[in-house]
């Protein structure tokens, strides 16, 4: 997107050099990356990444400084999983935009979702780094938002995971972690940070203490880094040693119930120019013509609220589609108004759309700082790697900013 140093990548790019990017990202996280990784990363100018943070830091603050949204979100957190003891902020913020050509020739954010729960802060420090090693990109470039460096990015993540407790006494919490597409950015915490990756069916429950197992010895759990998500755990019927309403005597980096509470829940609540139009199901059925949405469905996705790397969404609901959701859980779904994103990275095979993801920190007590952010590139309809896995110079990417 950046001249020239677009171009240049593009002219001096081999397979080779590809081959030796993915060959160090799998030594550096100590398994296989099994998801696309970009041939390419992506070159964008720091205004644009300054505007993109300011966008998701508004909307975030608009949900969070409305008493009558969080009353709202309060409730929508499922009573089997509604945890006590939840943060008055979520830990971690992720918003993501792509990007729209507006009548003027200008190009302008415009948001996909946004979500109260942790990206892969790990991973993406490590994969921007080894861009710039692997093909001997301009050592400036910077690829850490809101002034840090890899230092204070470090130890601003390192705060919020730890929150000063021992590395032995922190977790990362998941289901089955070893079989995750995720893997990679787990070993990344547990290299830089010394923490240990568990799995939540492992854990041990004795009063209202969470104990793990870590070379021969039962260890104290003093706080939770947690990558458990819920509708996997309903999917595959996983039955827990703790029940999420318990008391427990345990902190959490990334409180469970903000999963809930900020998510595509959200979209109805925001007003603001990057925002498409979109309403419950529920309600539309109850005001179809009040709605705001276009009446031709092909400008139209369904989406369910709580799901993950894109399932469930329908593109061009029919009415048969609709109908098809009972009555009673039509207040799960999203009617929203679909964008059409500008294809802005020029590739050998052709321009190509990305999903900027920009990521939140948020310590306890603190302002929330926008940390990193990660590109996803794609040609098709769904812009998650799941979904490009097929096509080459797609899948997960990098923002490097050029300074000054």
């Amino acid at each position: 997107m950046l001249q020239p140093y677009r171009d240049r990548f593009n002219a001096q790019f081999t397979s080779s050099k590809y081959e030796e990017l993915l060959a160090h990202l799998n030594r550096r996280t100590r398994t296989s990356v099994d998801f696309r990784v970009a041939e390419t990363p992506c070159f964008l100018p720091n205004s644009l990444m300054e505007e993109f943070s300011q966008t998701g830091a508004q909307l975030t603050h608009q949900l969070l400084d409305n008493p009558a949204y969080l009353l709202a979100s309060e409730q929508c957190v499922p009573a089997q999983y509604r945890m006590p003891n939840e943060n008055p902020q979520p830990n971690f913020m992720t918003v993501d935009f792509g990007l729209v050509r507006n009548s003027d020739g200008t190009l302008s954010p415009k948001l996909v979702e946004l979500q109260a729960f942790p990206s892969i802060f790990g991973y993406q420090d490590i994969l921007c780094r080894q861009y710039i090693e692997t093909y001997n990109l301009d050592p400036t470039f910077s690829w850490h938002l809101g002034g840090l460096n890899e230092q204070t990015y470090w130890q601003l993540l390192s705060k919020v995971i730890l929150n000063n407790h021992a590395p032995e006494n922190v977790i990362l919490l998941e289901i089955d972690p070893d079989h995750q597409k995720t893997l990679p950015d787990f070993h990344i915490y547990e290299d830089k940070l010394g923490i240990a990756t568990v799995d939540i069916t492992t854990l041990i429950k004795r009063g209202n203490r969470l104990f793990y197992h870590r070379d021969g010895r039962e260890i104290p759990i003093h706080r939770i880094y947690n990558r458990a998500i819920v509708d996997e755990l309903e999917r595959n019927n996983i039955k827990l040693p703790f029940d999420y309403r318990d008391e427990l005597d345990v902190e959490w980096a990334g409180h469970p119930n903000w999963y809930f509470r900020i998510s595509k829940f959200s979209l109805p609540y925001l007003d603001h120019p990057s925002v498409p139009k979109a309403v419950f199901l529920d309600e539309w059925y109850a005001r179809p013509s009040l709605s705001g949405l276009p009446e031709d469905r092909e400008k139209l996705l369904l989406k369910p609220l709580y799901s993950f790397a894109g399932k469930g969404i329908q593109f061009a609901p029919t009415d048969d589609d609709l109908n098809a959701i009972p009555p009673d859980q039509r207040h799960l779904y999203l009617l929203q108004q679909r964008v059409s994103f500008e294809p802005v990275i020029v590739t050998p095979h052709g321009l190509t759309q990305a999903e900027i993801r920009i990521m939140y920190l948020w310590p306890d007590g603190e302002a929330l700082q926008p940390a990193i952010a990660l590109v996803r590139l794609g040609r098709g309809l769904m812009m998650g790697v799941d979904h490009n896995r097929n096509q080459l110079w797609v899948g997960g990417s990098a923002a490097l900013c050029p300074l000054g």
